[in-house]
């Protein structure tokens, strides 16, 4: 089974851990619109793709060999003090090298992929980086007036409500973003595609903002799954229900439907919204304990693999 999940950061890494589980055909297509920490520092001062992300999703498709554990913990580590090297990660500063060596994101990570002994691949969404702007309301003392906020970290944290996202190229604000051709081309080839968890308006939606991938997700034969948040995110999803998340797909990418949406049941409230929400994609509604032991922020990647296999059986 040819497996392909779209996202960013932590929401990507426990989707990357379930499909594993499950395949070792797997792709992880990956945001590149971070401009905060470590990744927006390399991205300013070298004109770079931000690694994090990317670097996330290679430690989650590490082999599982004791030499490939040792270079995904490397790639992990952050280096502290007050020093230029504080707050960088190791793989980060690796794919950067990577990146201006070789001037091929696919190329670089590829090279990556082969130190790590990677189970799968990781591609970006784009192979350059791009800048991320959002329509929010709840900023002003009209509740009605909206405000246009620039920046990934800007966006994920306003204390406003986000409305709408706009994507563009880095440095080139009336630029369409153009697309990664070998992620294009993964999407088309896969047999199941998986949208989601993640920041809603940061790591997901931006793949439908992208003409080249938005139609190819529209095109696939793929099974095509959404899996849902654990609960809203504090700044850009303050507040949503579950069904709310769906809407604002929908409204992003109204042409796209979806095969089966996947959330956890201690987290829904109401089910039958939700599930009419999911109908309105084309989609059953699976509902199933996948969050993390102790926690309710995190997927369980082995509950989360096991709702996959379901949700594939029909």
């Amino acid at each position: 089974m040819r497996a392909v999940a779209l996202g960013g950061g932590h929401g990507l890494q426990a989707t990357l851990g379930a499909l594993r589980r499950l395949t070792p055909d797997v792709t992880a297509v990956v945001t590149v619109a971070d401009d905060g920490g470590s990744s927006g520092r390399l991205r300013r001062e070298l004109g770079l793709l931000p690694p994090g992300d990317l670097r996330k999703a290679l430690a989650a498709l590490a082999g599982d060999g004791d030499d490939n554990s040792l270079w995904a913990t490397v790639f992990q580590h952050r280096f502290g003090g007050t020093g230029a090297l504080a707050g960088h990660a190791v793989g980060n500063l690796v794919l950067a090298a990577l990146l201006e060596i070789l001037g091929d994101p696919v190329a670089a990570l590829a090279e990556a992929a082969r130190l790590l002994g990677l189970t799968g691949r990781v591609l970006p969404m784009c192979t350059e980086p791009l800048d991320i702007e959002a329509d929010v309301v709840g900023l002003d003392e009209d509740p009605a007036a909206v405000r246009r906020i620039r920046g990934q970290v800007a966006v994920a944290t306003t204390p406003g409500q986000v409305q709408r996202i706009r994507l563009h190229t880095m440095g080139r604000p009336e630029e369409v973003p153009k697309a990664c051709e070998a992620a294009v081309q993964a999407v088309l080839d896969a047999d199941v595609v998986l949208l989601g968890p993640g920041s809603w308006f940061t790591s997901v939606l931006p793949h439908l903002l992208v003409p080249e991938l938005h139609e190819a997700l529209i095109d696939t034969t793929a099974s095509r799954m959404v899996v849902l948040n654990l609960v809203p995110q504090p700044g850009e999803t303050a507040g949503f229900s579950p069904e709310r998340h769906l809407d604002v797909l929908c409204e992003h990418a109204p042409r796209l439907r979806v095969d089966a949406v996947i959330a956890d049941a201690d987290s829904v409230s109401t089910p039958d919204r939700l599930r009419t929400a999911a109908e309105s994609l084309g989609a059953r509604l699976r509902l199933d304990a996948i969050a993390a032991p102790g926690g309710r922020e995190r997927h369980d990647p082995a509950a989360l693999a096991e709702s996959l296999r379901g949700a594939l059986a029909g």
